[in-house]
């Protein structure tokens, strides 16, 4: 078997169920509590939020904690260029604007929709300071996670979104934690 057919089948097979998971979030799994939740919830992954956040505990934390929202704040800063650069590269058109029946439960953005940049920014925080404490990743990870889902229930997102941001966001974590070890 050709090696350029295996590739069409599988971004076809991701394709397909990118799309199916979508519409099973977005559509299947309405309730009202999610519909006052999530539309809160997703502004933690937002630029004003994380920034925010991460300046006052600089600001005002001691030491340590200090020194763990500085690589939160680079590793955010990182993974937010590629981001950037994925999103130039791979114009990859939101779920709203390419589906039928998708349920948008905020305001259409102009930009693209590969990788998720509120799910990057709340795995590039949430992993460092879950590299760092047991406790802070029993609080941190669960948000995140329901940040990239707020994505998908939302209407502005697809799951491979949401999956590439939060490895996006890992990784730059990683990086950035072992080059403080350095």
């Amino acid at each position: 078997m050709n090696g350029g057919i295996v590739m069409n089948r599988l971004v076809t097979w991701i394709t397909t169920n990118d799309t199916h998971i979508f519409h099973f979030v977005n559509q299947q799994l309405r309730c009202r509590i999610f519909d006052f939740l999530l539309p809160k919830l997703t502004h933690m992954g937002g630029a004003t939020f994380t920034i925010t956040s991460l300046f006052i505990i600089i600001f005002f934390s001691e030491s340590l904690i200090r020194y763990w929202a500085i690589e939160a704040l680079l590793s955010l800063a990182l993974s937010h260029v590629i981001v950037h650069l994925i999103k130039k590269v791979y114009c990859r058109k939101r779920p709203y604007d390419k589906l039928t029946g998708v349920n948008l439960s905020s305001n259409p953005l102009k930009d693209y929709s590969f990788p998720s940049g509120h799910t990057t920014a709340a795995f590039s925080i949430a992993i460092v300071f879950s590299l760092h404490s047991l406790l802070l990743a029993i609080i941190l990870l669960p948000i995140a996670l329901m940040i990239g889902f707020s994505r998908m229930y939302l209407g502005l997102h697809y799951p491979t979104d949401c999956i590439i941001g939060a490895l996006l966001g890992t990784i730059s974590s990683i990086i950035l934690v072992w080059l403080g070890l350095l």
